[in-house]
């Protein structure tokens, strides 16, 4: 692409761009949401309240709330995954593996098919 053709193809897109501002600015339910949200942040000011907290007011199942956050273990840690152990019942082979990206398991996985391995799964702790 030229230049030139790369300059015009920016200037349409700039008056098609500044049309839809045109178009929303005139736009009535844009104005009642701009005046809603600037009532709201001038309430949550007065309140001294964040929007993470007005969102645990309204919505306490949210998971935005402040109080789904308190309930999650401190320091980012992570449960522990459980070992699990498959048994091969063509073969008797045994694995135990807390993941699945474990060699044999993906050959028996491809080799037999998933749902058919996770049957030979048990769970040891």
């Amino acid at each position: 692409m030229s230049m030139l053709q790369e300059y015009r193809q920016i200037e349409e897109t700039i008056r098609e761009l500044s049309d839809r501002l045109k178009s929303l600015s005139n736009d009535d339910k844009l104005k009642k949401e701009i005046e809603f949200e600037e009532k709201l942040r001038a309430l949550m000011g007065q309140y001294n309240k964040s929007l993470k907290e007005v969102v645990a007011i309204l919505d306490p199942d949210s998971k935005f709330s402040a109080s789904s956050k308190s309930a999650k273990p401190a320091g980012g840690a992570k449960r522990a995954r459980k070992v699990k152990q498959y048994k091969n019942p063509h073969n008797g082979e045994v694995i135990e593996t807390k993941g699945g990206n474990h060699k044999t398991l993906k050959s028996w996985k491809e080799q037999y098919g998933g749902d058919t391995v996770e049957s030979w799964m048990k769970i040891l702790g």
